[in-house]
């Protein structure tokens, strides 16, 4: 379920301020009832009008992006530096990132317009699961692993138990290749969590988001989600 507001801004009705402005002026009609609160929330199945023609909706779409790095997460940025949205061309619908990977950090990254299924990914009592392979200064012990496992303090807050495996050490470069299975989603959270047993990150990579893979693509590319990955991530968070 999702906002009148946001599915009228979604279908090019107005900007979601304006499609506000419509609705308390009893404009709106959702299911044959003039709609005047801004607290209404619609499903796929509800029809709308405004002034009495149906607006047309949003197909949903579902993206997987190999995220490159220096890409920032959102839809815009005052800086012009290149977003996600600009990663993803020939898209029409408005489609955000879930989530977010920093500005150096490559590798899955889900977008969306489906907002009721975004906001339980994100949400933490589905315990949604990332995956990340992290390059880090020097030889991480298993003391450092262990402390990783059952929670390490970052920002004053203990971190949720991580499933965490050391994968190489390269002697010539002091440095190791560990990756990590969190399903929090706090910011800049791995390099915060390797920070704090002495292991600073050099470079990050998100390797699955979930059960979704960036096999097959490049930095930079994108793949539509097939019916049955959607299905499985709604599977997912319908308990």
């Amino acid at each position: 379920m999702e906002r009148l507001q946001k599915v009228m801004a979604h279908a090019g009705v107005a900007s979601r301020r304006e499609s506000e402005n419509i609705i308390s002026k009893g404009r709106v009609k959702v299911n044959g009832i003039v709609i005047t609160e801004m607290g209404c929330k619609v499903g796929p199945d509800d029809h709308i009008t405004v002034d009495g023609e149906p607006i047309e909706r949003e197909e949903k779409v579902y993206i997987l992006l190999n995220k490159d790095r220096q890409v920032i997460s959102t839809v815009d940025d005052p800086q012009n530096r290149d977003t996600v949205i600009d990663s993803v061309e020939g898209i029409k619908e408005r489609i955000y990132p879930v989530g977010r990977l920093d500005y150096d950090t490559t590798g899955a990254l889900l977008l969306t317009n489906d907002g009721e299924l975004a906001n339980k990914l994100m949400h933490p009592r589905y315990e949604f699961e990332k995956t990340y392979v992290a390059k880090v200064n020097g030889r991480v012990t298993e003391e450092a692993l262990q402390q990783l496992k059952t929670g390490v303090i970052i920002e004053g807050k203990e971190t949720a138990p991580a499933r965490v495996k050391l994968l190489s050490y390269d002697k010539k470069t002091d440095h190791s290749i560990v990756k990590l299975v969190i399903h929090e989603g706090r910011n800049h959270q791995v390099k915060l969590m390797m920070q704090a047993v002495g292991h600073p990150v050099k470079e990050l990579t998100r390797e699955k988001y979930g059960f979704l893979e960036t096999t097959g693509l490049s930095l930079g590319q994108w793949r539509h989600l097939k019916d049955k990955e959607v299905a499985k991530l709604r599977k997912t968070v319908s308990s």
